[in-house]
């Protein structure tokens, strides 16, 4: 087991792919966590020359970063080891992890959409005439659409589905 180690935060370099990685609320999350109990997971990195290049740890580093820490508890890994290290999408349980995310995000979405194609119609049963929409500033504006005026609100993707299915329209 490699030997937990205090690195400088200002000589670890993080790879512009992994960088494209960073999700601010997790950062925030562990942030809290560190001032909770500190760091419990050590981040990885390997030696190359002066610099030490991130492996695993991303999140916990950046946290470490935004509470002003200058350094961060890391193992040092062979360099051997970082390049053939399996890449998360590669790894099969992370994949039916992101599976079943995204199948959970569907079905949400859908009874989200059932949901509100409920309420329409009952609040459609309770009105005598359709609304229509007002064409104001779209002839004085050449870029706008009819159906997204300067005063119009954003629709959320829910209200878009339920309109799509209204009309008979495919989504």
């Amino acid at each position: 087991m490699p030997k937990r180690e205090s690195f400088p935060i200002e000589k670890i370099f993080v790879p512009t792919k992994q960088k494209k990685t960073i999700k601010p609320e997790v950062v925030g999350e562990i942030a809290e966590s560190i001032l909770d109990i500190g760091q419990q997971a050590p981040i990885s990195v390997w030696r190359d020359g002066d610099r030490l290049v991130l492996v695993e740890g991303l999140h916990r580093l950046e946290a470490c970063k935004a509470l002003g820490e200058t350094t961060i508890i890391g193992v040092l890994v062979p360099a051997e080891l970082a390049q053939h290290k399996p890449q998360l999408a590669e790894r099969p349980e992370v994949e039916a992890e992101r599976i079943k995310m995204a199948r959970l995000k569907q079905l949400r979405l859908e009874k989200e959409a059932a949901d509100a194609s409920t309420s329409a119609l009952k609040s459609a049963g309770a009105t005598q005439a359709p609304r229509t929409r007002s064409m104001k500033g779209v002839r004085d504006n050449p870029k706008a659409s009819p159906g997204r005026t300067a005063g119009s609100a954003r629709k959320t993707l829910s209200d878009w589905i339920t309109q799509q299915k209204g009309s008979g329209g495919r989504y």
